[in-house]
């Protein structure tokens, strides 16, 4: 399990997506003269959920080394589920008046890369045992 790379990258990809929930990704001013941030646990509920939703799929994704069909298509989903987290974090930020994307926004950029890899690196083991089953 932890020899194959795709583990490596499902596990970037959950803590990366743990981290988001605590960590800014857009800091600024709404309409009143407070000093917002916003990250997953504070943007709304769908934000929240989607970004649980999109760690969880990362770690389940880990232990399914045996079934690569289904560890492929829950990465393939939580790829989609990060896309969407993206898109409404942006859509977020769109109710500041003014203000900054953070440094560690690069964490919720970085999570669809490390699904990109992992579907690589299991798209690769399939590759590996379809041609040793031709061997036999």
């Amino acid at each position: 399990m932890i020899q194959r790379i795709q583990t490596i990258w499902l596990l970037l990809a959950a803590a990366a997506s743990f981290a988001s929930l605590k960590l800014s990704f857009y800091s600024g001013k709404k309409d009143t003269a407070l000093f917002e941030q916003l990250s997953g646990s504070n943007g709304g509920f769908l934000l929240l959920v989607l970004s649980v939703a999109v760690a969880l799929l990362a770690v389940v994704s880990i232990f399914l080394f045996k079934n690569r069909k289904l560890q492929m298509r829950l990465t393939l989903a939580g790829l989609v589920a990060q896309l969407v987290v993206l898109f409404l974090y942006i859509q977020q930020t769109a109710t500041f008046t003014e203000g900054t994307y953070t440094l560690t926004s690069i964490f919720s950029f970085v999570i669809p890369v490390f699904f990109i890899l992992a579907i690589l690196g299991i798209r690769k083991d399939e590759k590996l045992i379809k041609s040793m089953d031709r061997l036999r």
